[in-house]
């Protein structure tokens, strides 16, 4: 079977279970990130984590279903440009622990995209130099979701999909989820993003041209690239605790993850 053909939940537990697609009016790639099997058997908490596109835009309804998460903590992993173009979430309404961790320094919208590389294998090389790059952010980060009282928590980029993935796949790496299981819940993006196309088409027509004109591959996620992206990571560092190790991230912050994170 290839990872495409992978049902989205069956790395998950069987039985009644919370929804792991959350519905929002202008938010269209928000999941939670429960229900995950690790190789030791445990499992990933429902209602702790979520993975998110641009949560600057909640506002009204959208608000009121976050509140009704609990939530308690925003990791915004957009460019400064981004931010202060955008806007930021609303903790003015919605009072969270807000912290702004670029992974980074710009987007690659406008940019031309390698002609040796295609598809997926561009995806996973601009993650690789993301673990570069966002490398101070990234360590930001884990120590932030190794607080048991950052919870629930939430982290998000502009689309939910390259930063937020990557983040999202080091995460449950390092706490044991399997690697074709990371790469699964990569993939459930493509949906989030076809809907952000037609919200745009409908309530921002001016941007429409510009989204759809760039090249095909920004506006996918083939579970390909991010398992091939944790394949490149296991070569060079050994694990993605090993990553996490290089870049200062102390072995007592990833066991607080792993408490935080798994029953």
């Amino acid at each position: 079977m290839t990872l495409d053909a992978v049902p989205p939940l069956s790395a998950a537990r069987a039985g009644d279970e919370p929804a792991r697609h959350l519905s929002f009016d202008a938010l269209f790639n928000v999941r939670d990130l429960g229900g995950y099997r690790t190789v030791d058997g445990r499992h990933t908490r429902w209602r702790t984590l979520y993975r998110a596109d641009g949560l600057n835009r909640a506002r009204g309804d959208d608000l009121g279903r976050l509140s009704a998460l609990g939530l308690r903590t925003v990791l915004d992993l957009r460019t400064d440009g981004e931010r202060d173009e955008r806007g930021t979430f609303p903790v003015d309404q919605l009072p969270v622990s807000y912290h702004h961790l670029p992974m980074l320094q710009e987007t690659w919208e406008g940019k031309p995209l390698d002609p040796e590389l295609e598809g997926a294998a561009f995806l996973t090389a601009r993650y690789r130099e993301m673990l570069d790059v966002g490398a101070e952010a990234i360590a930001a980060a884990i120590a932030v979701l190794s607080d048991p009282d950052s919870y629930p928590a939430a982290f998000h980029c502009a689309a939910g999909k390259d930063r937020t993935g990557v983040l999202a796949a080091l995460v449950l790496g390092v706490v044991g989820v399997p690697d074709d299981t990371i790469a699964v819940d990569y993939g459930l993006s493509r949906a989030g993003m076809a809907s952000m196309v037609e919200w745009v088409r409908t309530n921002r027509p001016e941007v429409l041209d510009a989204m759809v004109d760039q090249p095909g591959v920004l506006l996918e996620a083939p579970p390909l690239a991010m398992h091939a992206l944790l394949a490149q990571l296991r070569d060079e560092f050994g694990s993605v605790s090993g990553y996490l190790d290089t870049i200062g991230v102390a072995t007592d912050l990833v066991r607080s993850l792993e408490q935080n994170l798994l029953e």
